[in-house]
């Protein structure tokens, strides 16, 4: 299991089962996997951080919103900034060379426990349309939002007992036979403050 956004131990106590009972380990940790794939697609972005620094380039169109204090430029959550580097290049294929005098945005945004979205250049622009920016940094998260870790429960919860519920039907005393929705409503509550704007 790698990057989930709760452990096998959580899910076992939302289901009640035993921690020492391992004998269904293997379907939890597909329903965890599952749950926090699903997650990422819906939101357009992960919410776990490189182990180390990674490099990604951009290209200026699309991606420059201008404001009255300078240029921001759009980036992959940043949760991170050990390691951060910003170069630029000129059209037709110039050499990366570093760039200074930039900030990151939003405000605290690590110290929020937010990702960092975007490099404001203070008074100044980016480039042209043709200038490619390359960021060095440990994409992601700085830490799982708690509202992403309840959400990744609830899901894989759901996945879960899906298995008794193979063509979508769950039986119940209490309320008889009912189809599943086909979004959970409370996942959908609390992973919602994190889609990418105009991504869901």
């Amino acid at each position: 299991m790698a990057n989930e956004y709760a452990t096998r131990d959580e899910l076992k106590g939302q289901l009640g089962i035993e921690t020492a009972d391992t004998s269904r380990d293997a379907l939890l940790d597909k329903a965890l996997t599952a749950a926090s794939r699903g997650i990422d697609r819906a939101t357009g972005r992960r919410f776990w951080l490189d182990a180390a620094p990674t490099a990604r380039t951009y290209r200026l169109h699309a991606r420059v919103v201008c404001q009255e204090d300078g240029d921001v430029l759009l980036v992959d959550d940043i949760g991170d900034t050990a390691g951060l580097m910003v170069e630029s290049a000129s059209a037709g294929g110039g050499t990366f060379t570093p760039v200074t005098g930039y900030e990151t945005t939003p405000d605290n945004a690590l110290a929020d426990g937010f990702a960092i979205t975007g490099l404001l250049r203070p008074n100044g622009i980016w480039g042209t349309a043709f200038t490619r920016i390359r960021v060095t940094a440990r994409f992601g998260w700085p830490s799982v939002p708690d509202d992403i870790a309840e959400a990744a429960l609830i899901q894989a919860t759901r996945l879960y007992k899906r298995k008794d519920s193979p063509e979508g039907i769950i039986g119940s005393a209490e309320w008889g036979v009912r189809n599943l929705s086909r979004r959970d409503p409370d996942v959908w509550n609390l992973i919602e403050p994190f889609v990418v704007p105009g991504f869901g």
